[in-house]
This record gives structure tokens, C-alpha cells and sequence, in this order.
């Protein structure tokens, strides 16, 4: 029985109890559904509330403060949270807010005070960086003002924030944090061009001047400086334009820290626009919509120039110039005008918005006045070369370079005076210049001109150099050069034609006189060359030229030796022939006196035949024409015949007039006619007018070489 029953009765409970079971397991799941809602720790609730009997929010507000109806300020955190009924509250679960390292995060506030039209951006208030929308919204005691609906000029930093979505938008460079349903379209598209604008100038990265990031996706800007503009703060006064700079000192309760904590600019009494002071080397986390920063290249003063500042902003100075300077204003550092002092060689973070740095070169620099040529540093270049007009109608082109100096201490006195180099040089120099060689040039031919130059140079370098000193400046130099013809002009060019000829002509000149110059030095060169090679047969042959004047020496003492010898053999020849003439003479007339004795007749035959033989002689010499002719004939007639030489076989011979060889001319040569005197017997006709002649003339040539043989000729 009781299987049977149980068969049939525990389905029956079951259909009579089911819908008590299902809401004893449902019910508290329902009950759980309606009351508790379950947040992630990554995300956060924003509370709708539905409904309430406190009734909606107050007119400008859309955040519910005192549990009216509408979106809650209070978050709902991780976990889990009850009594938050469904048909009463709606819970929309959304992410924690989440900055990067390293970058920015911008606040959009959508509740708050409304901004007066004199502001830009919320002002910061104590709300634990937008995590307290209450306190953000309500005034709390000791606090002056609660927080301002609009963009905030408070950022986020890296990290995770819960912030309210329904009360603020936050920006950061991956995504923007709110509730969509909460944004109408212009709401929405606000938000998407504010978020383009931070993006196209790295407005979620921080200013990193002169260094690199950690992360590597920060803009870095190297040898820069950043000129910041404020976009919010009270107006510039009239008349200015660069804001002057404040809350610069580090120990100062309105420090501002670069810009980076706007409220402490602000209470400084920092104005909007662009700033004085700039940013230099450094990272700065700035608010872009604070503060937007245009980075700049720091101004370099290189070596060898200073830097003349004109200053736009500042107060105005006292003239320093003197009262008799009547070109502008030069003041003390950091008022406006010109500045006395210039900047020295260096790098200088100078906002070029509030002033500009002049550069002026205090080395020594060329200007060219040569068309088509320019200088690096440009100061020359719209100079051409000088048009002249010569005093002879030629029309060349000077070309001319001028060496010019400014001392460092006179350059604000230039650029006071003149603005810069350039317009010195242009609107002074160029024209003073010009009409001085103008002026030369008037004064002098193309001939002149062209071989005056260094007298035109020097005359320029002395009037140029007192003329640059009126203006504080120096002239170093003036460099002339070669004037040259205007397009389709050969006149210059056919007379410097004429002149090289002429200059041609006269170094042919001077070459020929040096190659015979050369010429000669040559030929000694190679007479002395030659020497040196036949030295040692000019050695031998001076050496036997030696022996020869000792062999001839001595062949002289012999030749005096025999001349002597042959002297007195002469003599001992001619005394015998005197003595064998006076014999024969005697002889004869004895012979004669006894033929006369013996006969008449025959004395008179022999003296008749004596006479014919006489006259025989006589006629013989007529026929020579002169009787020492004769003489030679007889005696060369008898040494022919002789077995016995008369003179040495080798003798050295000279003549009285240094003629070598002559015999007839020297004193030899009367001492032969002398002995042919002797050897042809003409004693034989001693008697005879023509014989005592004849032997007066031997006699006198006799005693001729007698002496010249003693006085060693």
C-alpha cells in the first residue's frame, strides 16, 4: 500500500505546491536583482536616479547634489552596492579614467559656476583632481570658490582616476572619457575638435626643451627656446605687447613654475598674450589650453661679433646718448630702445617677439663693390663695380674691395644710427665711395689710372679712413683693382693691348741682354769645365813650358858664348884681313915702284891691270846697288865652299823689333855683313873711295854689335 501511495501522491504535491517552491528560489533572486548592483574594480557606476520625492535637480544644474532626481555626483566604486532598485535608479557602469605615463590628461567640467566672459578656462579648485564632483560643485567652509563649468586649467597627470563621466569629459591622447548619451551633437563635436587640436600640437605630451623623453614619443626641441602665450588672465594694457614677466622667483608664494601652475601666474598678476619670459632647457607639464608654447632658435652670437639689442618692450629710459646725438635713443638693459651694452659671443634665450638682437661683426670684413661677387655675411650684396669716366673719355668699371672694422663698444651707436650693417653700408658707404673715385677718376687718363694705382690706393686708404670715422666706424683698408671695359667696349682692351706690346717689347729686351749675359757665364762655364778636364795636361805642359824656358835659357848663354866667340874671330878675321891689305897694298907699290925701276911699261901694265881688276869689283858692286849686297854674295859664295860651319846649328834669333827668324834686321845680322865684309876681300880695294866707305860702314857696324852683344841683345 505504501509504494502505491507513494507512487501516486508525491506528484500531486507537486502540482499542488510548484509555484510556492519556484518563488522560494526565485523571489530572492528577483529581490537581488532589484536592490543589488555588482561594480567591477575596473570601472566605476554613475547613478541615475529616476525618481524622487525631493523632486528634479535646480534650474543650471545636471548633476543632483541633495538625491534629486537626475545623474548622482557620488560614484559607485568596486563592489557590491544595495537598495538601489531598478525602477528607481539606473547604474551605468563605466571605466576608470586612465593617463598614461607621461602624459596629460584635459578636463572638460560640464556642471559648475558658469564662467564670466572675461575667462577662458574653470579655475582649479580643491575636488582631488576631479575625483570629488561634489566638492568640485559645492562651496565648502574656508574655501573661496567652488569649481567652473567649461575646459579646466587644471591636466591630470599619469594615472587612474575615478572620475565622474556625467560630470566631466576627460581627454587624454588614446580616447575620451564620458557618457555618450549625456552629449548632444555639438556637445560631441566640441569635444572631437578640442581632442584634434591637443593632438596636432602634442598638447598630451609635455614641452621637453633640450632634452629627450623617457618613452620616446615626446616631441624633443634641441638648441630651442619655447615663447609661451597665455590664453587666459586679464587683457594686456594699452600700447604693449609682450606681457611683462612675473612669479619668476623660485621662493616666491606666486611662483609659478614655468607656467605649469596657472592660479599662482594668475595671482602674480600675469596678463594674457605672449609672455617675456620663455621657456629654456627643461620638460614642462603645461595646460595647451592655458598656455600655448611656439618654439623659437635661441639667439646664437657667434665669435667675432656682439649682438646690439633693440628692445620693444619695457619702460621707457633715460637717453644716454648724449643731448647732441640726434639719432634715436640708447638705453640701459631692459628698458625700451637700443641698448647700451651689447651681448658678448654665446647663446642667448632672447624672445625675439619682444625685441631683436642685431648682429654685428667686430672682426675685420671685406665689401666688394665687384659685380657678381658677395661676402658670406651678405653686406655686400647689392654692391657693383664703379662707373668711371676718365679724364681722356674712357668709361672702365672699377672694381674695388674696402677692408672695414667696428669697434664692439661704437656698434649700438651704428645700429642707432643706421638700423643695421646692411643699410650702413648701402645708403652711406656704397654712395661716399662711389663719387670719391669719381672724382680720381676725373682727374686722371686710362694710362694713369692704370699705373697710379697704388698712389690712388693710398691717397683713398688716408681720406676713406677720416670719412669712416664720422660714422664709428673703421676703414682698415681699400683694395683697388684692375679696371676693366663695360660690355662692347674694346677701347680698354686695345689700349692694355698698346701697353702689353710695349711692356713685351722691352722684357724681349731685358731677355736677350740676360741670355748674353748667360752666354758668356756659359762659355766661362765651359772654358772652366774644360780646364778642369785637361788639368793635368796644363799641369804638364806648364811644367814643360818651364823646362823649354830653362833649355832656351841656357841655348841663349850659348848662342852670347858663340856670339862672343864669332866676335872675336870676326875681329882677329878682320884685323888679319888689314894686315894682309896693307901687305898686299905695300906689296903693290913696291911691286909697282920696281916694275917702274925695272920698266916703265910694266909698271904701268901692272897698275893698268890692278885698276881693271878694281874696276871689275867696282862695276860688280854697282851692279848689286849696294856694296854690302855684294858682300853677302861673296860670302855666301865662300861658305858655301867651307868645309867649317860658321854659326851653331840651333840658336834662338831675335830682331830689334821682336820679329823672330830676321837676320839682316838685328845686331847678327851686321855682324854677318861684317864678316862678308871681311870674306870678300874688299880690303883688296881699300884705296878706293868707294872701298874706304865700304870699310867706314863695316867698321861702324862692327862697333854696333860689338855693343848691343855686351849689352846682352
Amino acid at each position: 500500500m505504501f509504494p502505491l501511495f507513494a507512487a501516486v501522491e508525491v506528484p500531486q504535491l507537486l502540482q499542488q505546491y510548484w509555484p510556492v517552491a519556484a518563488a522560494a528560489v526565485f523571489l530572492p533572486l528577483f529581490l537581488w536583482w532589484l536592490a543589488v548592483r555588482v561594480i567591477p574594480n575596473d570601472k566605476v557606476g554613475v547613478v541615475e536616479k529616476l525618481w524622487s520625492q525631493k523632486g528634479s535637480i535646480s534650474e543650471g544644474r545636471i548633476i543632483a547634489l541633495n538625491g534629486e532626481a537626475g545623474y548622482q555626483a557620488d560614484l559607485l566604486r568596486g563592489g557590491l552596492h544595495f537598495g538601489l532598485w531598478r525602477w528607481q535608479y539606473r547604474v551605468h557602469v563605466v571605466p576608470l579614467v586612465t593617463v598614461p605615463q607621461g602624459q596629460i590628461g584635459y578636463v572638460y567640467a560640464r556642471d559648475g559656476e558658469p564662467l564670466p566672459p572675461s575667462q577662458t578656462l574653470g579655475r582649479v579648485a580643491d575636488c582631488n583632481n576631479f575625483q570629488d564632483a561634489r566638492g568640485f560643485l559645492t562651496r565648502t567652509a574656508g574655501e573661496a570658490d567652488h569649481g567652473q563649468r567649461g575646459r579646466q586649467r587644471m591636466i591630470l597627470r599619469e594615472g587612474v582616476y575615478a572620475i565622474n563621466p556625467a560630470a566631466f569629459v576627460v581627454m587624454t591622447e588614446n580616447r575620451a572619457y564620458s557618457l555618450k548619451q549625456l552629449l548632444d551633437a555639438q556637445e560631441s563635436a566640441s569635444v572631437k575638435t578640442w581632442h584634434e587640436q591637443l593632438t596636432e600640437c602634442e598638447g598630451f605630451h609635455p614641452v621637453v626643451i633640450g632634452g629627450s623623453s623617457d618613452s620616446g614619443e615626446t616631441e624633443v626641441h634641441d638648441d630651442l627656446i619655447g615663447v609661451v602665450t597665455v590664453h587666459d588672465g586679464p587683457s594686456l594694457p594699452p600700447g604693449e605687447i609682450i606681457a611683462p614677466a612675473v612669479g619668476t622667483e623660485p621662493d616666491g608664494a606666486s611662483y609659478h613654475n614655468n607656467y605649469q601652475d596657472p592660479e599662482a601666474f594668475l595671482t602674480a598678476g600675469g596678463r594674457r598674450g605672449r609672455q617675456y619670459a620663455p621657456l629654456t632647457d627643461g620638460t614642462y607639464f603645461v595646460n595647451r589650453w592655458f598656455a600655448t608654447v611656439e618654439m623659437v632658435q635661441k639667439t646664437v652670437v657667434p665669435i667675432g661679433h656682439v649682438g646690439v639689442v633693440v628692445s620693444y618692450v619695457g619702460r621707457a629710459g633715460r637717453d644716454v646718448s648724449g643731448t647732441t646725438f640726434r639719432h634715436g635713443e640708447r638705453v640701459q638693459e631692459g628698458e625700451r630702445g637700443v641698448w647700451e651694452r651689447p651681448l658678448g659671443p654665446g647663446k642667448y634665450p632672447f624672445n625675439v617677439y619682444a625685441g631683436q638682437v642685431i648682429l654685428v661683426p667686430t672682426t675685420n670684413f671685406v665689401l666688394h663693390w665687384i659685380t657678381g661677387k658677395t661676402e658670406a655675411h651678405k653686406f655686400d650684396e647689392g654692391l657693383r663695380s664703379i662707373d668711371l669716366v676718365t679724364k681722356d673719355a674712357y668709361e672702365p668699371l672699377l672694381p674695388l674691395s674696402v677692408v672695414v672694422h667696428i669697434d664692439y663698444q661704437r656698434a649700438p651707436s651704428v645700429i642707432q644710427r643706421f638700423g643695421d650693417v646692411k643699410k650702413l653700408i648701402t645708403q652711406t658707404i656704397d654712395p661716399m665711395l662711389s663719387a670719391f673715385f669719381r672724382d680720381i677718376a676725373h682727374r686722371k687718363t686710362m694710362l694713369a689710372l692704370l699705373h697710379e694705382r697704388d698712389v690712388i690706393q693710398a691717397e683713398a686708404r688716408k681720406e676713406l679712413r677720416d670719412r669712416f670715422r664720422e660714422f664709428d666706424i673703421e676703414c682698415v683698408d681699400v683694395l683697388i683693382g684692375k679696371p676693366v671695359a663695360a660690355d662692347k667696349d674694346t677701347k680698354i682692351e686695345t689700349l692694355l693691348e698698346q701697353l702689353r706690346l710695349r711692356q713685351l717689347s722691352m722684357e724681349q729686351v731685358e731677355t736677350y741682354e740676360r741670355q748674353r749675359v748667360a752666354a758668356e757665364k756659359q762659355r766661362s762655364l765651359n772654358e772652366a769645365q774644360a780646364i778642369a778636364a785637361v788639368q793635368v795636361q796644363l799641369t804638364n805642359a806648364a811644367a814643360e813650358v818651364k823646362i823649354a824656358e830653362s833649355r832656351g835659357e841656357a841655348e841663349l848663354a850659348r848662342a852670347r858664348k858663340q856670339s862672343e866667340q864669332t866676335v872675336v874671330v870676326a875681329e882677329a878675321e878682320l884685323a888679319r884681313a888689314k894686315r894682309q891689305a896693307e901687305q898686299t897694298v905695300l906689296t903693290a907699290e913696291a911691286q909697282a915702284k920696281e916694275r917702274v925701276l925695272a920698266g916703265r911699261g910694266e909698271g904701268q901694265k901692272a897698275l893698268q891691270i890692278g885698276l881693271s881688276e878694281a874696276a871689275v869689283v867696282m862695276k860688280k858692286v854697282a851692279a848689286y846697288g849696294d856694296p854690302r849686297l855684294y858682300a853677302v854674295a861673296v860670302l855666301a859664295d865662300r861658305l858655301a865652299n867651307s868645309a867649317q860651319p860658321l854659326v851653331p846649328q840651333r840658336m834662338f834669333v831675335s830682331g830689334a823689333n821682336g820679329d823672330t827668324g830676321s837676320v839682316a834686321g838685328g845686331p847678327l845680322g851686321l855682324l854677318m855683313s861684317l864678316l862678308l865684309g871681311e870674306k870678300s876681300g874688299m880690303g883688296g880695294f881699300a884705296d878706293t873711295p868707294e872701298a874706304l866707305e865700304l870699310k867706314a860702314e863695316v867698321e861702324k857696324l862692327t862697333k854696333e854689335a860689338t855693343a848691343s852683344l855686351a849689352n846682352g841683345k
